[in-house]
């Protein structure tokens, strides 16, 4: 029972640290351009999980697998270089709260996506969750001409590359080290933000330093310390729960838009916000069939 208690503090705090993480994204947008910004953060997260990385995989020394490792972190990293700067450039144009819950279609599109590409079987929670998720993206961005902002139309392109890199993840990383996978893609994907920063960005040391607070925060809070909390709780975790905790980031990504941002949303905002996290939570229920009985009654 205590291992249990500690799993779900473990993932809640992550899915906390990643909620909040909304804010500091749409905060730091203000003062440093997305593909500078995404650079500065995640190298800081690979910094931050170096040392994660030494304490929790002492391994003897494999060259084959740290190569299995190294190479897997690489074609992630391209998927993640591409989810996190739409994200990152669509959060400056709309709120985090919106951003968090517009993110969060990608829980619904991952088991679509393995449908459609490997005719991997769905249950009709997935569907129903599809539609309501679907429904609720149109309550959040779909304003009563019927138009729809840049800014969510690029978190929603975000969403199928945050579902690409879920999908990726899941083919790549067999037999390797998880927490030097994290790092070394945190590595590439900040390499890959900085060539294109270098060529299409300007930014001065002045606007990096009144983004500090909210680049350290992402970098270390989001990248070391939730991804280090998301290992050490689902490992005693409950499969088919540990993801239903980790989704509530996108709740606490409007929490932290109240508190620390001042943000509202409309009612029909709120709405919307409640049908994809109705959708999101329902897509990812594991139903088992009950087996028949061959034993007289």
């Amino acid at each position: 029972m205590k291992k249990k208690v500690k799993s779900t503090i473990f993932l809640f705090t992550a899915a906390i640290v990643w909620g909040f993480a909304f804010v500091a994204q749409k905060l730091g947008a203000d003062s440093v351009p997305p593909f500078y910004f995404n650079f500065i953060r995640f190298t800081i997260g690979a910094l931050a999980l170096l040392p994660v990385a030494l304490i929790f995989e002492k391994e003897k020394k494999d060259l084959k697998k740290l190569a299995r490792t190294i190479r897997a972190a690489a074609l992630c990293a391209g998927f993640l270089f591409v989810a996190a700067s739409l994200q990152q450039t669509g959060i400056a144009m709309t709120n985090a709260g919106k951003g968090a819950f517009i993110t969060a279609f990608y829980s619904v599109l991952v088991p679509i996506f393995y449908f459609i590409l490997f005719r991997r079987k769905t249950g009709i929670n997935i569907w129903i969750g599809a539609i309501l998720a679907i429904a609720g993206i149109f309550l959040l961005s779909i304003n009563s001409d019927y138009s729809i902002g840049t800014g969510d139309i690029v978190l929603l392109a975000g969403s199928v590359f945050w579902a690409g890199h879920i999908i990726a993840i899941d083919k790549l990383i067999h037999n390797i080290s998880p927490i030097k996978f994290a790092m070394f893609q945190a590595l590439f994907c900040g390499i890959y933000n900085m060539f294109f920063a270098v060529f299409t960005e300007t930014v001065t040391f002045s606007d990096i330093y009144s983004a500090g607070l909210e680049l350290l925060y992402c970098g270390i809070c989001s990248s070391g310390i939730a991804y280090t909390c998301q290992i050490l709780g689902q490992k005693d975790a409950d499969p088919t729960i540990a993801p239903i905790i980790l989704s509530t980031e996108s709740l606490f990504g409007v929490l932290g838009g109240v508190l620390i941002d001042g943000e509202t949303m409309s009612s029909r905002g709120y709405a919307g916000c409640a049908l994809v996290f109705a959708g999101v939570i329902l897509s990812q229920l594991v139903f088992e069939k009950k087996k028949k009985s061959t034993e007289n009654p």
